[in-house]
């Protein structure tokens, strides 16, 4: 069942976001922000399809801090406990999932590599996405990743990590299936949450290519984490689908999914316990990169998302009940993935860019001040 709702684009006019460039000139595909030099303010990492680099606030100073890996998205955690922030990257393919420790003196030491799993140890392979949460419920953060190739042990798989009982540094993490095998057509992006309401974290993914893609799912937790997970399908002939998260759109209190098909056309919502779907935007092309948050600061979530092939880069303005009006950003921007995150430390959530096709890494700067 669809339902759609309709729209009028806004000009930029008084609510235009200023554009900061971090840097240009390369391709990349993930951005990862945060506190890495301990100074209080955000910087970003970012991959330049062979080098891992750290771009240090406020001059965005490069630091290179691994070369030979190219790194498709990643996310930041404290994965040893020392107090400082490390990064997880991840390869597509082959199949290659690891951290980089953060030493004590940041800009000067080296980053020591850390393998979590790969593909020649019998790990995933078409690793498109990571997540963090809590799946076993034990206090500490667990990885979630996708295994989207039909190929390897875990082929067409979703996985999730914990961290070695022993400690991370040096090992390779414990490796567990949500999905086995039923997640074909090159699964992409990964989201965590608890979409049935049990106080399990469940999983959801979107796979973009035919004839065994177009669709989206989530895995359902059992009441053991290490018993089979259950898959529901919430919508096919999504072509293209690539990106989901989960997230309560019209506030009633159940988790809805809002997707994009980022290899394709158009920005949707899922809405629970049918999964309506609600089209957002029809006509945004590639919108590869997507972000939900209170970017407006009313109390409810709204969208980011930019368009890959037209370089649209816009937010949705979420009325609290699921029914979205678009503001435009810009129209020279593309991305391949993005980051709602407050970059200035004003109180209200920025967009951070990485510009796979317009090469460049920036951010947009929210006009939108907490009152």
């Amino acid at each position: 069942m669809r339902a759609f709702l309709f729209f009028v684009a806004v000009s930029l006019s008084a609510q235009e976001w200023t554009r900061h460039l971090i840097a240009e000139g390369f391709v990349n595909q993930t951005v990862v922000p945060g506190d890495f030099t301990g100074d209080g303010r955000i910087d970003v990492i970012t991959n330049d399809t062979k080098r891992t680099i750290l771009f240090v606030a406020p001059d965005w100073k490069p630091i290179v801090l691994h070369e030979g890996l190219r790194v498709l998205y990643g996310v930041a955690m404290d994965v040893d406990g020392d107090g400082d922030l490390d990064f997880i990257g991840a390869q597509f393919s082959p199949g290659v999932i690891f951290w980089l420790e953060c030493p004590a003196k940041p800009l000067e030491q080296k980053w020591t590599f850390h393998l979590i799993d790969d593909l020649e140890h019998g790990g995933p392979d078409g690793v498109h996405g990571l997540a963090l949460a809590d799946i076993d419920d034990d206090g500490q953060l667990d990885l979630v990743a996708s295994s989207g190739q039909p190929k390897g042990k875990f082929a067409n798989s979703i996985l999730w990590y914990r961290i070695p009982k022993l400690g991370p540094k040096g090992r390779m993490w414990e490796r567990w299936v949500a999905g086995r095998w039923d997640a074909p057509g090159n699964a992409h992006y990964v989201a965590v949450g608890d979409v049935n309401g049990d106080k399990r974290i469940d999983i959801a993914t979107g796979a973009k290519s035919p004839p065994d893609g177009n669709w989206f799912a989530w895995w359902e937790q059992p009441d053991a984490w290490d018993e089979p997970w259950k898959k529901h399908v919430i919508a096919t002939n999504q072509e293209g689908a690539s990106n989901i998260l989960i997230a309560d759109v019209n506030r009633d209190g159940k988790m809805d999914f809002v997707a994009s098909r980022g290899h394709g056309f158009g920005l949707v919502w899922f809405e629970a316990p049918a999964w309506t779907e609600h089209v957002i935007d029809a006509e945004i092309a590639g919108p590869h990169a997507l972000a939900v948050g209170d970017i407006d600061l009313d109390g409810d979530l709204d969208i980011a998302c930019i368009g890959k092939n037209d370089f649209t880069t816009a937010w949705y303005e979420n009325d609290g009940k699921g029914a979205f009006t678009k503001h435009l950003i810009s129209k020279k921007q593309a991305a391949y993935d993005i980051r709602l995150i407050d970059m200035n430390a004003d109180g209200a959530p920025d967009l951070l860019v990485a510009g796979e096709n317009s090469k460049n890494v920036v951010w947009y700067e929210n006009p939108l001040k907490r009152r």
